[in-house]
């Protein structure tokens, strides 16, 4: 664990993502941040026009691309500067200016839609089957797919100029549990070490249980004492959630969110009800690690330590490309060669620094780089999937960009999942075969189990909560820190079953979890892993027409909905089958632990 933690300024220059591919410099981020007006004003030129011809509309669609292809890079750049340093002032200054120039855009374009909704569908019909379409086909089409629920022009414009003021509730969130909160030290072996948003999951793997429980308290402290004001901002959230789908005519909330990428709302309840069918095996496994750990009362920080004792792991960064190197090597010389040379060379931001957002995640862009943010640590093994889980989605993006136009080249979240959790599904297969004791293969086989858990079980809890928290606000019962907390609670125990004893603030987990920010996301989490596992048994057993499937699967981009996309590669996501596979996965995983440490 590092003692202390860099600031931005003294991080070498080879540990940090490049910025280039986007722009060369600040001054050319500025050039083209002032270029949007006239770009939008070009859009707004064909206002009236666009059912006048075929002409009109290609026109009306160019210009669009035009000024989409700068918005995306301009908000890109401001947004990877500012989570590597989200306390620095000239960062902050470029996000907030691009989220202003991104809204005013919005608003002065927001005609299109309802105007192309407008034309007569047989006349639209007959203009999209000509060539000059086929970069926008499928665009129009998707935006088609929203009539039902788009309002009038004047009213698209009223909800696109609250756009940047709907992120209010989540940029103050991530100031304050990312900058302004301060969780103190913690003591172990006699030294303190800083407890922050990013080594708070090292601490909770600590042997010792001192150092685990004074971290879990200290953590959750700094929440308790926030909690009216975090609950607030969550409930604002929700709340804008609520209006807008209220505003357009849809009949909840989440129906709203799924809407877009056909997803019915049965996968997703369908998703819930699964796992709560499968909780015994969930609440066998806590029973397992009760029973290993020794312990007269699990508790929640003790649900993160490994099982296996004694098993120590060291990998340089450097080692984990090559991890990923040989375990992704089913996929080809293309795919590995590509995605490691993109690890080591610009497109990873590496190693934690003060100001610097927690976690992970990948950024993908149709110009430049597929960029990857990480905090990778080279004590903790699960860095090593996060790297090839972050790996997964920027080779997606990278597969989507250079097989579609840029119109049709953004793949949904929906199915980003799968990409990076299949990464995730080799790496472990990998790894086993590789073990070299039988410590070594129970201690994979026990992080299996528990990464399973934390992106199925767990993720199925948090769009549970989600869902609760968001009919709360439906029904009329406002979300206060208390309601929060019942809410959460009950979940915890649901989940965790009977072996489990919480501490007064264990409820407040609930509150801290940014993806909540993003409503009705965390539930692809879930169904991601539910469809990688089935896909990368497919592949890896298959031959070259099952690994051809999964590249015509990375290659879609946008041009499929995703439970379609998903079905090219082998897989059907409209039915509970590929979840309830997966489960039973992590209830064999539990059995082969439980045999192979002799606790039957």
């Amino acid at each position: 664990m590092a003692k202390n933690i860099p600031e931005r300024k003294d991080v070498p220059e080879g540990d940090k993502w490049d910025l280039t591919t986007l722009y060369k410099s600040d001054s050319d981020w500025e050039a083209a941040l002032a270029s949007i007006p006239s770009l939008s004003g070009a859009v707004a030129a064909f206002k009236g026009k666009l059912g006048e011809s075929a002409e009109s509309l290609l026109g009306a669609l160019k210009a669009l691309e035009a000024l989409y292809r700068v918005l995306e890079t301009v908000s890109n750049y401001a947004g990877l500067k500012l989570t590597a340093d989200e306390g620095d002032p000239a960062s902050q200054d470029k996000d907030g200016r691009a989220t202003m120039a991104y809204t005013k855009a919005l608003a002065e374009t927001s005609f299109f839609d309802p105007e192309l909704m407008s034309i007569d569908d047989a006349k639209i019909d007959e203009w999209l089957s000509r060539k000059e379409f086929d970069d926008y086909r499928i665009y129009v089409r998707k935006s088609l797919h929203y009539k039902p629920y788009t309002l009038s022009e004047k009213e698209e414009r009223i909800l696109s100029l609250q756009a940047e003021s709907a992120q209010t509730a989540h940029n103050a969130f991530s100031m304050l549990t990312n900058v302004d909160l301060q969780f103190g030290f913690v003591s172990v072996d006699g030294e303190e070490q800083p407890l922050t948003q990013s080594t708070w999951s090292l601490f909770m793997q600590n042997p010792d249980r001192s150092v685990r429980k004074e971290a879990y308290d200290k953590f959750y402290d700094g929440f308790v004492r926030n909690r009216n004001t975090i609950a607030a901002l969550y409930s604002g959230s929700v709340q804008h959630d609520v209006f807008v789908a209220r505003a357009r005519g849809y009949g909840s909330s989440l129906e709203s969110k799924l809407y877009g990428d056909k997803v019915p709302v049965s996968v997703y309840k369908n998703l819930i009800d699964t796992v709560h069918k499968n909780l015994p095996a969930l609440h066998k496994f806590y029973s397992l690690r009760k029973k290993v750990l020794g312990v007269d009362e699990l508790r929640h920080y003790d649900v993160y330590v490994p099982l296996v004792k004694n098993v120590k792991t060291k990998t340089s960064y450097d080692e984990a490309v090559e991890i990923c190197r040989g375990a992704l090597a089913p996929l080809g010389k293309e795919y590995t060669d590509t995605l490691c040379s993109g690890l080591l060379g610009g497109w990873v931001d590496r190693y934690e620094n003060k100001g610097k957002r927690s976690g992970a995640f990948s950024s993908g862009v149709y110009t430049g780089y597929p960029y990857i943010l990480l905090n990778y640590k080279d004590d903790d093994i699960r860095d090593v999937f996060t790297m090839a889980h972050e790996g997964g989605h920027s080779m997606h993006s990278w597969y989507s960009k250079n097989s579609n136009p840029f119109m049709q080249y953004g793949y949904t979240i929906f199915e980003a999942e799968v990409a990076s959790t299949f990464n995730e599904e080799l790496v472990f297969e990998h790894l086993l075969k590789n073990a070299k004791d039988a410590d070594m293969r129970n201690y994979l086989l026990a992080m299996r189990a528990n990464d399973i858990l934390a992106t199925l079980h767990r993720q199925t809890m948090f769009a549970e909560f989600e869902l609760k928290a968001h009919e709360s606000v439906e029904n009329g019962v406002p979300l206060s820190a208390d309601v929060l907390r019942k809410i959460y609670r009950g979940l915890l125990e649901q989940y965790f079953g009977p072996e489990m004893v919480f501490e007064d603030s264990s409820d407040m987990e609930g509150l801290r979890i940014p993806h909540f920010y993003g409503s009705f996301y965390v539930y692809k989490y879930a169904t991601g892993i539910s469809a990688s596992l089935a896909l990368a048994k497919r592949v890896t057993e298959g031959g070259e027409k099952e690994r051809e499937d999964y590249f015509k699967f990375l290659r879609s981009g946008g041009s499929r909905y995703p439970i379609e996309s998903l079905k090219v590669a082998g897989v059907d996501m409209s039915s509970p089958e590929p979840v309830q596979s997966a489960l039973d996965v992590f209830a064999r995983l539990v059995d082969e632990l439980e045999s192979s440490l002799n606790l039957k």
